[in-house]
């Protein structure tokens, strides 16, 4: 949520294009406005994106230095008045931030009162104010930037820059990320490593409660009562390549089509078949406490939710371990029975996201067990909690997660395997689950082949502006992940729900202009789910079937089938919820909407 992004170098590059090219690539956390700021040639701020800003910025505009940022509002309308770089009344102090300032209005009254004059609504104004008050007495921008960073309650992820000092930037997080970035003469500073991998991919992650300085020719990391820390930095694998389109028209569907790729890279080295186990090098240093523990709740906010619903089932059906699933949102304000028995498991693919990783802290401070399924290197959920599994997805741009939420569900595949060998699965099942995982890369890649027939039927259903979405069991998520795809990227409304929940209030909703999404594999439940669809069409209610390849009875019954290949239940869903991402994209694309940024969302939710 929102993006900061900050350069010096004394390598003759030019910082406006450095900061813009660097904007763009934060474009995905989510924005509704943009600016940036270099000592030279002053501020350019503007409602929008990235290339209206660029159209703004007037010939002659150039710094060896600067700041820029992307907004996605909290205070204040996304006006040209509230976006970032804010700065004090001489324009000397500029300041971008992430988070929320929870102290601003007592703050900003006792600042109105010194003299000081505000030109925004948003609460970051109020620090580049407190700094220019503190230099009134400091006479050091190091010094007052640290005092006034001490004044501030809330989240934050900020860097400053001060005229008369146009070389040095600092950097400070409380609880919104910030990453550096080491180059050879150059120095960066950014919400997450993605604009600064062009660059360099030397990084170094900062922690809550610390602040760095950065000029051309290095960096320093010291605590907010100025303890100095030592850090080494992290080389990050991606490439900068990856970040790119890749010739799709639009990175949901490229992530969408990366999806053999992530189930093969969220597996590799971690299964023995012919043992039937899963090797979770990041669970061997709790390996002996996992052996105890009586009870796992999963924590986790939006698709990231969704996959530790499917991850309940399967590891209470496969591990026998009792299993609760919370949104990170609520977690903390239940008074929930936990022990050092207990595992609290963050989701999250950033491993960024606010309310999962206060969940996360609220588990620690009672006792827990603290795991992480993250796809971010580095990131805070990672480096906090006492283990977990990467998913090696590679970086996902598209506000809708697609590729992240496989590699969710194919690491809750592991971690059941994990679980159940230590907990009675025999090696027999171990095997079975782990020859079904290595089989999903070419059965996904089989889904993906039809997408033209996707297509097609997107279009076919894209003047519909209800759909009802139907799952059970192991599907059951997916009916709920299938309708906010469609929701988030079609500002059409979709609805999930259990299938059996069906008949106590959705099928009010069902006529002829009502579809529904049914899934439908031939598992467990698909008498039941046949019976479902009865119901819908009883009422006139046009029917969707994801359904398993070669039922030709399922064709009778629905309006349309969307076929998927046979695997085992658990691992349905990995295969079920690809078509749904594909029809969600094609019926947004039909309506000529911004699929990769839908209005009102962000990638990375660092807010609570």
């Amino acid at each position: 949520m929102c993006g900061i992004f900050a350069y010096t170098g004394k390598k003759g590059k030019d910082a406006g294009g450095v900061l813009l090219d660097g904007l763009l690539s934060l474009e995905y956390r989510g924005y509704d406005s943009a600016g940036i700021y270099t000592p030279e040639s002053g501020s350019v701020r503007t409602p929008g994106a990235v290339a209206e800003l660029r159209k703004k910025i007037p010939k002659g505009f150039k710094g060896k230095s600067g700041i820029a940022h992307l907004r996605w509002a909290t205070h204040g309308e996304p006006t040209e008045k509230n976006a970032h770089p804010h700065s004090d009344c001489e324009g000397e102090v500029w300041v971008v931030h992430n988070g929320i300032i929870e102290n601003f209005k007592e703050l900003k009254e006792k600042l109105i009162k010194k003299g000081h004059t505000f030109t925004s609504d948003s609460d970051t104004e109020v620090l580049a104010h407190l700094v220019e008050e503190h230099l009134k007495k400091e006479k050091s921008f190091e010094k007052a930037a640290l005092a006034a960073l001490n004044e501030v309650n809330g989240t934050y992820g900020i860097a400053l820059q001060y005229k008369k000092e146009p070389d040095r930037i600092i950097a400070a997080r409380m609880g919104s990320p910030i990453v550096l970035g080491l180059g050879d003469g150059e120095h960066f500073i950014a919400s997450d490593p993605s604009p600064i991998l062009p660059h360099t991919k030397k990084v170094v992650f900062l922690e809550d409660g610390e602040v760095a300085v950065i000029s051309p020719d290095g960096h320093r990391i010291f605590k907010l009562d100025s303890t100095k820390v030592k850090r080494d930095a992290t080389n990050i694998d991606w490439s900068a390549e990856a970040t790119q389109k890749g010739g799709h028209e639009h990175f949901m569907l490229k992530e969408i089509m990366e999806g053999p790729e992530v189930i093969e890279n969220t597996l590799r080295g971690r299964l023995i078949i012919e043992k039937g186990l899963a090797k979770l090098g990041g669970l061997e240093s709790v390996a002996k406490q996992l052996e105890k523990i009586e009870r796992v709740i999963v924590v986790a906010c939006g698709t990231a939710y969704y996959a530790g619903l499917v991850g309940e089932y399967m590891l209470e059906e496969y591990a026998g371990i009792p299993v609760e699933v919370e949104l990170g949102s609520e977690f903390r304000y239940r008074k929930s029975v936990i022990n050092e028995k207990t595992v609290v498991l963050g989701i999250s693919q950033s491993g960024e996201t606010a309310d999962t990783l206060e969940a996360l802290r609220e588990g620690k401070r009672r006792g827990a067990l603290t795991l992480g399924i993250v796809n971010t290197v580095g990131s805070t959920i990672a480096r906090e909690t006492d283990a977990g599994v990467y998913n090696h997805a590679g970086p996902e741009i598209s506000v809708a997660s697609t590729k992240a939420f496989l590699s969710q569900l194919t690491a809750l595949a592991l971690f059941t395997m994990f679980f159940g060998r230590q907990r009675g699965m025999s090696e027999a099942t171990g095997r079975e689950i782990a020859k079904a995982l290595k089989e999903l890369p070419e059965k996904l890649q089989q889904i993906l082949d039809t997408k033209e027939s996707i297509q097609k039927l997107a279009k076919k259903y894209s003047k519909a502006r209800d759909f009802l979405y139907i799952g059970r069991k192991y599907n059951y998520p997916i009916a709920y992940e299938g309708a906010i795809k469609l929701k988030e990227i079609s500002y059409v409304h979709a609805e999930g729900c259990g299938a059996g929940e069906m008949k106590h209030g959705p099928i009010a909703m069902i006529d002829e202009n009502f579809p529904t999404m049914a899934i439908a594999p031939k598992d467990s439940m698909y008498e039941k789910m046949v019976s479902n669809i009865h119901e819908i069409k009883a009422r006139k209610g046009p029917v969707i079937a994801i359904a398993t390849k070669g039922d030709k009875e399922i064709a009778k019954l629905a309006d349309d089938v969307l076929y998927v290949p046979e695997t085992l239940e658990m691992l349905s869903p990995i295969l079920n919820v690809v078509p749904l991402q594909l029809f969600a994209y094609y019926f947004a694309k039909e309506k000529g909407l911004n699929v990769d940024r839908p209005r009102n969302l962000a990638k990375s939710v660092t807010v609570e």
